[in-house]
């Protein structure tokens, strides 16, 4: 019984994967989506955002962009946490990385040209778990508004 369970979590290990490039791209759009929904009025101009996001992170183009969009659209749906999300980029982007992704989130949540309290609220969540502190949660949101 003992020998079955080491190779139940043996292989559990060894089948772990490093997030790829899509995967990522996927994780963080789902974040940007989380946040478009959370005030229960998901804007054009946030879902636009969104996509000029990808485009220019992730050198896709408009259209690959909107494909992530809908991944993430349905993946976001079925989320239990953000932790799903900020996981994955966890394990791959470093600190500069996650800092530049949440000015990319603080651009969502300004799209619409105002930040709802809600909103604020689930970015400080999403740098809290991508383990930004403070003064890197106010410099992503200064430049995002700049």
């Amino acid at each position: 019984m003992i020998e079955s369970l080491k190779k139940l979590f043996s292989t559990a290990e060894t089948e772990h994967h490093k997030p790829d490039a899509h995967h990522i791209a996927v994780a963080a759009t789902a974040l940007m989506v989380q946040l478009a929904q959370v005030d229960s009025d998901q804007d054009e101009r946030e879902l636009q955002a969104i996509i000029d996001c990808s485009v220019k992170v992730h050198n896709l183009s408009r259209e690959e962009a909107k494909e992530i969009l809908d991944q993430a659209m349905t993946q976001a749906q079925s989320a239990t946490s953000l932790y799903e999300f900020t996981g994955q980029i966890n394990e791959v982007l470093d600190q500069e990385d996650k800092q530049a992704l949440l000015e990319d989130i603080w651009r969502v949540a300004l799209a619409d040209d105002r930040i709802d309290k809600y909103e604020e609220h689930l970015v400080r969540r999403i740098a809290d778990l991508m383990h930004l502190n403070h003064r890197e949660f106010m410099q992503a949101r200064h430049r995002a508004e700049s």
